[in-house]
Parts: C-alpha cells; sequence; structure tokens
C-alpha cells in the first residue's frame, strides 16, 4: 500500500477532532425537527472554506481502490465522531442551540448507508487449506462456540448482538493466527452463521463465509452450501446462484438429510422438473 498518499481538502475539513473535548452525556430531550432559523451552508462547498482547498479531486497518490476506499471509511469516521465531539462541547457549555444543531446532525448521519466496498479485503484467501491440529486453534474456536452460545445461538426469541460479534472476532482471529489450522473451515461457516442470522445487513458477507468453509476444506462437515444456498434464494434473491448451489448440495452434503429433501424439492420449484435429481450424478 503506498505510504505517501495525501488527502486533499476534505481531510481538512473534517478533522473536527482537534476540539479536544470528550462527548458529554446527552441529557437534553432529543427533537429531529429542524429549527427554521438555523444557519445551514453547503457540504459540498461550504461557507468560511477557501474554495482552492475545494478544487479537484481528492488526491492519493498512485491510488488503488483500497487506498482509495480506506480514505473514505476513515474520513468517514472521523465526520462522525467529530460531530459527537461538537455535540459535547456545545453541552459542556450550555450552548443548547448549537448542540441541537449538532445532535440533528449526527441523527441524520446515521441514515446515510455505509457500503462496505472491500469484502475481499474482510475475508481471507481461498487459497488457504484446513489441514494442521493445533491445539490453540482448537480453544480458540471452542472460545468462539462458547460465546455463540452465551450469546444465544438457537435461541429464536433473543439473543445478543454484541456477544455474537465477540465471537465473530475470535473466530477471524483463529483464521489469522493459524491458517493451516484443520479448524478453519469451522470458523469460517460460524462466521457465515453469524453474519447471515445476527447481523443486520451482512448476507453477502456471510456467502462469502459459507464458501470459504467448503473451499478450505471441500469436505467440510457443516451444510455451508447449503446454507449459502438460501441466502442467495430468499435475502439476496439470486436465483441462479441459488439452483447451482442447491445442486451442490445433492453432491457434497447428502448426509444433512432434511437439507437434501429441502434442496431437493427448492430445485423442482425452481426449474419446474419434478424429477429428482440423484446425488453425484
Amino acid at each position: 500500500m503506498p505510504q505517501h498518499r495525501t488527502i486533499g481538502w476534505i481531510t481538512i475539513a473534517l478533522l473536527a477532532s482537534t476540539l479536544g473535548c470528550n462527548v458529554a452525556p446527552m441529557t437534553r430531550p432529543f427533537t429531529n425537527t429542524r429549527p427554521k432559523d438555523a444557519p445551514l451552508t453547503s457540504a459540498r462547498s461550504p461557507e468560511r472554506i477557501d474554495p482552492a482547498l475545494l478544487a479537484g479531486d481528492i488526491a492519493i497518490v498512485d491510488a488503488q481502490e483500497v487506498d482509495m476506499v480506506e480514505a473514505l471509511l476513515t474520513l468517514r469516521a472521523r465526520y462522525h465522531r467529530s460531530v459527537e465531539q461538537l455535540c459535547g462541547y456545545y453541552a459542556e457549555r450550555g450552548m443548547a442551540d448549537k448542540e441541537s444543531w449538532a445532535m440533528i446532525e449526527l441523527r441524520e448521519l446515521q441514515t446515510v448507508t455505509p457500503f462496505r466496498y472491500l469484502l475481499d479485503a474482510e475475508v481471507p484467501s481461498s487459497a488457504l487449506t484446513a489441514s494442521d491440529s493445533i491445539p490453540e486453534a482448537d480453544e480458540m474456536y471452542a472460545k468462539g462456540l462458547t460465546l455463540m452460545r452465551r450469546g444465544g445461538h438457537d435461541v429464536k426469541v433473543m439473543y445478543d448482538r454484541d456477544r455474537m460479534r465477540e465471537a465473530a472476532r475470535e473466530f477471524r482471529m483463529l483464521i489469522e493466527r493459524h491458517p493451516g489450522s484443520d479448524k478453519i473451515d469451522d470458523a469460517a461457516f460460524m462466521l457465515g452463521e453469524i453474519h447471515n442470522r445476527y447481523l443486520e445487513n451482512q448476507a453477502t458477507l456471510a456467502v462469502r463465509w459459507y464458501q470459504r468453509a467448503w473451499t478450505w476444506d471441500p469436505n467440510t462437515p457443516h451444510p455451508a452450501r447449503y446454507q449459502s444456498a438460501r441466502v442467495y434464494d430468499y435475502r439476496l434473491h439470486d436465483r441462479v446462484s441459488a439452483l447451482e448451489l442447491y445442486q451442490q448440495v445433492l453432491d457434497h452434503e447428502a448426509q444433512h438429510a432434511l437439507n437434501l429433501r429441502a434442496a431437493t424439492a427448492r430445485i423442482a420449484e425452481l426449474t419446474r422438473e419434478p424429477r429428482r435429481r440423484v446425488a453425484g450424478k
């Protein structure tokens, strides 16, 4: 990654963290109604900012996609934090009107859709192989499972999202530290489950993790292909990909009898073909 990149005017505009104050507790009732007399400015061309600083693109020398996305993610996070700090600054000084403006801006920031542009950067290479028995990796996998159980895994009514995120961190750490462990396919499947079932808007990332489970170990005991097919089918509405994976279930996951029947039935529905395909044919 290039070390000599430069980020233009937006860095100056967004690094309001130089205020140097902590966020104070927001004790006033919040209203999302913008006061009619609140002064506004342009987000693209704010007043009192030298137009010369706004000219041209945000320059990143030798920019690749990862550089540009990392710059965006960093600035997005700093923008959010800067508005939080501004809220605290005004709250500490009793400046109620300006505090309410900053709170409205913070609330509206939460309506922006923060797309994940680099899914490949979040999921390790498909070239890994689950092969070695590593005691530390086994312990980490067991810890991740324990965290999932404590977080309410398979409890339909309620679960602890923070505990699930903690479990996900443990599984990712296992893969990063022990990429040759025979537990990486198990960890990948559980990461797929967490992103599919317990974290919002994570369907695409869930599919990536399910795919790693069977690419890292083609004989993984987990129903990764079936779960991936269902995500494509019912959440991403990609029937072509779903059908392909349902077919793979018949070939590779016949040991999961209930899933096998469900996949066979769904193939018939998607293809309007009443005949059952025989596993391995």
